[in-house]
């Protein structure tokens, strides 16, 4: 075991918002209190980090559950018996912290990431609450108790893996992810977020044991019903959905491109969304992509939201999950929708409509995967299949000639994500290589100019200027009924608005009485 003195900067790790560590100390100077997990591991990587868990060791369940009640709420995690979610008096359960006594556990070999039996003991090593952890970059524990000079627990030299940037499994890694097959999705996610090389054992294990991320577990039940009463077999996924949802979000959001990367090479789309490996070899017409296939020019888009010229021109550091998923399953539908002239008789390599394809399947996924769930990181479906549904909107029709109103309804709705379909066709158009090599930006820059010019005619330089007249007024002014005809008048006084020939409540009136006459 690895037990380092280190000079610790306490403000710099954030210690001193938790001020029931200098109270628990005083009222059991026998305790040792470790911060564990995640926020160490950050911590070491000079990272900023939201979640503490701590590990009180020396004091019993029972006194430490009723010491904490005077500080604060405590409420006990289901059955893990032990660990506590302690609320310091004045917060809210957002600002909850984990506190446990030293545990062990022993999995079921369900795989399944509640299946364990979990035993908490006051006097147990922290070493042996480390053994159960998943990663050694995990499995490193710093003492903080007041009076001592903070110390690093290390039995798995999570240091070393730290400086190296390797993600390696605590002990042998199958055994690991057989105890709980979540972490194989866990690892792929730490690797994105922290970009760490997966060590290549625990890199062969996820590859063996990825196919179980899909294993179902069945119960009996009986179904009450008197001297009927039968027995109903009920079948879960051992990793649910919604686990499996909030670790492929957040590795999206953390790093698209090895994410894309991992979650291929380790069979995990195979297994969760095999419909995206449809794109690899779907063949695209030289002559608008020399980059490659579909799924090179989906990695390489994905690739351009992270680039220099992106941040330039958007001013953005980080996509939104919504444009990161919308980038990765824009062209999901090109497959589906491939006509070839050798197979089909079309004039070259065609993709129609592989937009509004893409985008029912896009939704069948989400649906399946349960990504509008996850607290945090879950997504609106209906927006993000409505861009994948609109990506082409830039080579659909004549830019110059497009409405006003339109513009509007695309790219100024609250209802839709217009800032992310403008960065969405950026990122097609950047990733599209024509044989000459550099991409078109012609389209793209005619439908900024434009909304830029709609900008203009607002005093924020951001959102569009209200409606000059509502429908109750139109009714009201031109002694008109509830219909058809109200909306066919508000788009057109609308566009003249938008286009600059109207800009007063007294000429909408006027252009529309002219309107009506003609």
């Amino acid at each position: 075991m690895a037990i380092r003195q280190k000079k610790i900067n306490v403000k710099k790790l954030g210690l001193n918002r938790f001020p029931f560590i200098i109270k628990v100390s005083k009222q059991f100077p026998q305790a040792q209190i470790y911060v564990v997990g995640g926020a160490v591991r950050d911590f070491l990587l000079n990272r900023p980090s939201k979640d503490f868990d701590f590990v009180i060791r020396g004091v019993a369940a029972e006194a430490l559950k009723n010491f904490l009640e005077t500080l604060g709420i405590v409420k006990l995690v289901g059955r893990n018996f032990g660990v506590f979610k302690f609320v310091p008096a004045g917060g809210d359960e957002h600002s909850s912290i984990d506190v446990a006594l030293p545990r062990t556990e022993h999995a079921f070999g369900t795989g399944g990431y509640h299946d364990f039996d979990v035993q908490s003991d006051p006097h147990l090593p922290v070493v042996e609450d480390l053994k159960r952890r998943d990663f050694t970059v995990n499995a490193i524990a710093l003492e903080v108790s007041q009076g001592n000079q903070p110390k690093i627990v290390d039995p798995f030299d999570g240091l070393k893996d730290l400086k190296n940037k390797i993600l390696r499994a605590v002990g042998q890694p199958e055994d690991r992810f057989q105890e709980d097959y979540s972490r194989m999705l866990r690892a792929l996610r730490f690797s994105c977020q922290i970009s760490f090389k997966i060590e290549e054992k625990t890199w062969q294990a996820i590859i063996k044991n990825i196919f179980h991320i899909n294993d179902i577990r069945s119960s009996v039940e009986l179904v009450a019903g008197g001297a009927s009463a039968e027995n109903e077999i009920k079948e879960e996924r051992v990793v649910p959905y919604e686990v499996v949802a909030k670790e492929f979000l957040k590795a999206f959001l953390a790093d698209p491109v090895r994410a894309m990367d991992l979650y291929d090479e380790s069979g995990a789309f195979r297994e969760l969304i095999p419909e995206l490996l449809t794109m690899k070899n779907c063949p695209q017409p030289e002559n608008f992509h020399s980059e490659g296939d579909v799924w090179t020019h989906t990695r390489l888009a994905l690739a351009k939201l992270s680039s220099p010229e992106f941040i330039k021109q958007f001013s953005d550091q980080q996509a939104s999950i919504s444009l990161i998923l919308a980038v990765l399953f824009h062209d999901i539908g090109k497959p589906a929708t491939l006509t070839t002239p050798e197979q089909h008789g079309a004039d070259r390599i065609r993709f129609n409509e592989h937009d509004t394809t893409g985008a029912k399947m896009a939704v069948n996924i989400f649906n399946r995967l349960r990504l509008s769930n996850p607290e945090g990181v879950g997504i609106d479906v209906d927006k993000v299949a409505w861009l994948i549904q609109h990506h082409m909107i830039l080579v659909h029709g004549d830019i110059e000639a497009m409405r006003e109103s339109t513009i509007e309804k695309y790219f100024f709705n609250p209802d839709h994500l217009g800032d992310d379909l403008l960065k969405l066709s950026w990122a097609d158009i950047a990733a599209t290589v024509p044989p000459k090599g550099r991409p078109d930006f012609t389209q793209f820059k005619q439908m900024l100019a434009r909304i830029e010019r709609l900008k203009s005619l607002s005093k924020t330089k951001k959102n569009l200027p209200p409606a000059l007249l509502d429908g109750h007024e139109l009714m009201k002014l031109f002694s008109l009924k509830p219909g058809q005809r109200i909306g066919e008048l508000k788009d057109a006084l609308r566009e003249e608005q938008l286009s600059g020939r109207v800009s007063t409540r007294e000429a909408a009136i006027e252009f529309l009485r002219r309107h009506m006459v003609s």
